[in-house]
């Protein structure tokens, strides 16, 4: 679960990273590495980053609301 925590946080920083660009630039470093907005790959990448979003914002939630396995795992030590 550790592993596919942080590739979520890796796809939400590249997704915050991208808007950055457009917002700046207008640049998408996405469409521009994967040959257009269009192209399969790139609208891929789009949705793995919107997936990894809303995990990130259901694990703070979860985070916030003490239900986190590592929460779990101090209290037991301390106990």
């Amino acid at each position: 679960m550790k592993a596919f925590n942080i590739v979520t946080l890796v796809l939400v920083i590249v997704g915050a990273v991208n808007w950055g660009l457009v917002g700046l630039f207008q640049f998408d470093l996405v469409a521009a590495l994967f040959g257009g907005q269009q192209t399969a790959l790139a609208r891929l990448v789009y949705v793995l980053v919107g997936a990894a979003g809303i995990f990130q914002v259901v694990m703070l939630m979860r985070l916030l609301s003490g239900e986190t396995d590592d929460s779990q795992r101090t209290a037991n030590i301390h106990r």
